[in-house]
């Protein structure tokens, strides 16, 4: 599509394009560093003489990991607290005036930027602000279209959102992109019941699909893998998050309390840094309710990737996950698995890897129902498995086609005319 205005043009030595990664990368959520693993892994296998640049969360870490020059997405460091102070307030709207020009400095320097999936398109199922993400995805896809630079939005998650300013940022951003593609077909049709045209959006897998797999450790039989999450609700929550918050903890630390009184090795799993604070309180709990249980019956381990939480999950039987890309894990490496989770992407990735039957929500856990699912789940095992095994041939094939698509239309041929300096 045709660049702005503003976007003179030079010609760059051939092969040398620059990729920019955007998004909350390096903030401690699995799931994002993730998806941005499986990108980078292309992009340095068919793309190598490439350079890469970052505007993420965490440039300190994304730069420690990748070797990468990375840039803060906020001047303002205080951007994820509340501001209930005059000067707070004050600093957070110069600060959201500060990332409108430096967004657009980040922009120009890349002939590309790539948003590699994560839920941006998603943001009324967990507590998130219109002049956060929001704000921040619809400045660098409008400072793209101003520089010429292309954007692609690759396999996304996406859902309805209900208020208008978040919504309009949202959906304003994702047709700025020059491409897009979701990681399911309900993301697509939520951004076409808000108005986006999605005729020529693909659906592909998850990225985290194009993750190497660990190899199976054989003494899982018996152990359970609980991935555990800080959960307050959504966005329509707020009045009773507090609630929501004691009730799944309260119900995690049950069903876990049940698992090691029917002689299950459990195996706890998180998927942000925040999560860790939930795991910690299971672990009290048991000592408390059950102060004989060996310390080696429960474990809790770090983990700073997901392949290190697949690592992790490979020593499992079984898996009773919350965040997304926990219940994908488990998925991707075949093991039997019970969903409670927070948004419709669960229970969209569920049913398409053929477990519809075993989600329930985290807003409202049923325990006496999570018994039975659990039971049905191991007497469906085998089942189960080979449904997994099948539908992940085919994620793999999928990706290697997304991957294809991406070399082919939106990083630059060498030689093409990109943003002056």
């Amino acid at each position: 599509m045709t660049p702005g205005r503003f976007s003179r043009r030079r010609r760059r030595p051939a092969g040398a394009p620059r990729v920019g990664f955007w998004g909350l990368l390096g903030s401690g959520n699995l799931g994002n560093d993730g998806s941005l693993e499986a990108v980078l892994a292309f992009i340095r296998a068919e793309h190598p003489e490439a350079t890469v640049d970052f505007l993420c969360a965490g440039p300190e870490w994304v730069t420690a990991r990748y070797g990468h020059p990375a840039t803060r997405m906020h001047w303002n460091r205080s951007e994820y607290r509340s501001a209930s102070s005059l000067p707070a307030i004050a600093r957070k709207v110069l600060g959201k005036g500060i990332d409108a020009i430096r967004t657009a400095a980040w922009v120009r320097r890349c002939d590309v930027v790539i948003v590699p999936g994560m839920g941006v398109l998603e943001v009324d199922d967990l507590p998130l602000r219109p002049w956060g993400t929001p704000y921040s995805l619809f400045l660098m896809c409008a400072s793209s279209r101003l520089f010429g630079t292309k954007t692609a939005l690759v396999s996304v998650g996406a859902d309805m959102i209900r208020q208008r300013l978040t919504r309009w940022l949202i959906t304003s951003a994702a047709k700025l992109a020059h491409y897009r593609s979701y990681r399911d077909t309900f993301s697509r049709d939520a951004m076409r019941r808000m108005g986006v045209d999605t005729s020529d959006d693909a659906v592909y897998p998850d990225l985290a699909f194009g993750l190497p797999s660990p190899p199976e450790i054989p003494d899982a039989v018996g152990a359970v893998g609980v991935g555990v999450m800080s959960y307050y609700g959504g966005n329509g929550d707020r009045h009773r998050a507090d609630e929501i918050h004691a009730a799944y903890g309260d119900t995690m630390k049950r069903f876990v309390r049940w698992l090691v009184d029917n002689g299950h090795r459990v195996r706890l799993f998180i998927g942000d840094q925040e999560d860790a604070i939930v795991a910690q309180e299971i672990v009290s709990d048991l000592r408390t309710h059950r102060s004989e249980l060996e310390s080696s019956r429960v474990v809790a381990e770090p983990m700073a990737s997901l392949a290190d939480l697949m690592q992790q999950m490979s020593s499992v039987d079984t898996v009773v996950a919350t965040r997304y890309h926990n219940v994908l894990c488990a998925l991707k490496l075949e093991k039997p698995t019970l969903s409670i989770g927070y948004a419709a992407k669960n229970e969209a990735l569920m049913a398409e890897m053929g477990l519809g039957d075993f989600c329930q929500s985290a807003r409202s856990v049923d325990f006496d129902r999570l018994i039975e699912q659990f039971a049905a789940l191991e007497c469906r095992r085998e089942q189960l498995k080979r449904t997994m095994a099948e539908r992940n041939a085919e994620n793999a094939r999928r990706l290697e086609r997304q991957f294809a698509v991406l070399s082919a239309t939106v990083l630059p041929a060498p030689g093409a005319p990109v943003p002056a300096e």
